[in-house]
């Protein structure tokens, strides 16, 4: 992976470790929680609407399949949608340290050092803190519609695909954008640019999405790897533009 040669070639593990760490211990405590907050509003709906009751007068198997079925897609988009408000909540905390490791990282990749502007370093926390939110609200009006379409049988079984390919494209996105700022492009500019490269912003979202199924190392790593990913994979694109 070049993010991790990047990072092991230019010793940037103090920036990598600490804020992993933290991020990897709230994400797992959260998630336990949310899970469990989960199957507990499915199973209320299920009361609550009279499906559960129904189903039971039933006594069909394939009824039954369907449920458990449909119950299961709807908890993992519930997970999926947690994720989001979760990871935006992080980008928002830590948007200071992805800023900078972004500019050092690009830094590096230049041969020289960004004199540091504090007026500007604040600007791009505040646009890093702005576009977090803007994209978490697009995304959790996607997912509220997902979780719409879950409870359709069969097509909603689909659902958690399309759940993960928004998570990865907004993550990305987020990330793809450290980089626009240091460019003095605007958020619309930014937000053409990266509409113009999806399979880009939807790649590093990916790589970030996909790590956490390394346990513990996995987690810890995810998000500084992502910004670092994301500088490296748009510089080539940003120097052709310019």
């Amino acid at each position: 992976m070049q993010a991790h040669r990047f990072i092991k070639e230019n010793k940037l593990w103090k920036w990598i470790i600490i804020p992993g760490i933290l991020y990897a211990l709230l994400c797992w405590f959260g998630m336990y929680y949310f899970s469990s907050t989960s199957s507990n509003f499915i199973e209320w709906i299920s009361l609550k609407t009279g499906l559960k009751s129904w189903l039971d007068k039933e006594d069909s198997g394939i009824m039954g399949f369907l449920f458990t079925m449909g119950g299961l897609i709807m908890w993992l988009v519930l997970m999926l949608f947690y994720f989001s408000l979760f990871k935006y909540l992080f980008l928002i905390v830590a948007s200071p340290l992805f800023a900078f490791l972004s500019e050092k990282t690009e830094a590096i990749m230049e041969g020289k050092e960004y004199p540091f502007n504090l007026v500007q370093y604040g600007k791009d926390i505040l646009r890093g803190i702005r576009l977090a939110a803007r994209n978490g609200l697009w995304q959790t009006v996607y997912i509220i519609s997902i979780v719409i379409l879950s409870l359709i049988p069969l097509v909603g079984w689909l659902t958690p695909l399309l759940a993960i390919i928004i998570e990865c494209y907004y993550y990305g996105f987020s990330m793809l954008d450290y980089s626009m700022e240091r460019k003095q492009k605007s958020a619309q500019e930014s937000i053409f640019f990266i509409s113009s490269h999806k399979g880009l912003a939807i790649g590093n979202g990916m790589g970030f999405f996909f790590m956490h199924l390394i346990p513990v190392l996995g987690w810890i790593l995810a998000p500084t790897y992502a910004v670092v990913a994301a500088t490296l994979s748009i510089y080539p694109l940003k120097q052709q533009s310019i």
